[in-house]
């Protein structure tokens, strides 16, 4: 089977690692020749050598994406480096769990900078070349997948804040691909459950230690799963538009 994604260009925010690093190398194997963009320099430097060496091409971009400059000029030099941008994949995300009392505020800020600040920065800067790829690329349609969570669509005690952000991303989304649709560009949304990443890292030791108490036993998603949900949108006909995908572990409830 032909290469679906060949003579076009992802960009994949957080691709650092877990889901961001798996839907790079999924892209890649599709065609895409993908630009890697996180603040992990080093992290960047071996997956897009993993990608090189299975004859794909990759650009790493190491940004902090929640300052807008820096957001704008990553999208700026992919487009420069890499002569267009058809697929956008805003995967940039972090979660911490806890009751609202007493939480620190500097998770709060934290969350609501990378989860909902940097996916509009980089968004807004993608837009117009995103329609541009649409009018001009053989397969006369563009791309723009936002990365939520389960924690989108139900609110639980301790996630209140993360939700927030996540029911946000999905409201931005879905309002979008509404203003977009009929110039060709797809507005996307995938919904993962509980994957086996960093993300339960991010909050603070006993939080941590009751989230793993929470999660044992259970068989996690893992980042490729999320990965072909991601390739499986982008892939699709012109025709088809695949506007939203919940994907849960099996044994997950919420």
């Amino acid at each position: 089977m032909a290469a679906r994604l060949q003579n076009t260009v992802a960009l994949v925010t957080g691709a650092s690692s877990g889901i961001g690093e798996a839907t790079a190398l999924s892209l890649a194997a599709e065609g895409a020749a993908v630009a890697l963009v996180a603040r992990r320099r080093d992290r960047l430097k071996e997956l897009a050598g993993k990608i090189r060496a299975e004859g794909g091409a990759a650009l790493v971009v190491d940004a902090d994406i929640t300052d807008p400059e820096e957001a704008t000029a990553a999208v700026e030099r992919v487009v420069v480096e890499l002569g267009r941008l058809d697929v956008l994949v805003n995967n940039a995300g972090v979660g911490m769990a806890g009751p609202v009392l007493n939480a620190p505020a500097q998770e709060w800020e934290r969350m609501l900078r990378v989860n909902l600040q940097a996916l509009l920065h980089v968004t807004h800067a993608a837009l117009p070349h995103l329609l541009s790829a649409a009018e001009d690329s053989p397969r006369r349609v563009a791309d723009l997948v936002n990365i939520s969570s389960t924690a989108g669509r139900v609110a639980r005690p301790g996630t209140a804040v993360y939700s927030m952000t996540k029911f946000g991303v999905n409201g931005f989304t879905e309002a979008l691909r509404q203003e977009v649709m009929r110039q060709r560009l797809r507005v996307s949304v995938v919904e993962p459950g509980t994957v086996d990443t960093e993300f339960v890292t991010h909050s603070r030791d006993e939080i941590r230690a009751s989230l793993g108490r929470q999660l044992a036993g259970m068989e996690m998603l893992r980042p490729e799963d999320v990965a072909d949900t991601v390739a499986f949108v982008v892939t699709r006909d012109r025709r088809v538009s695949v506007n939203e995908v919940l994907v849960r572990a099996s044994e997950q409830t919420w």
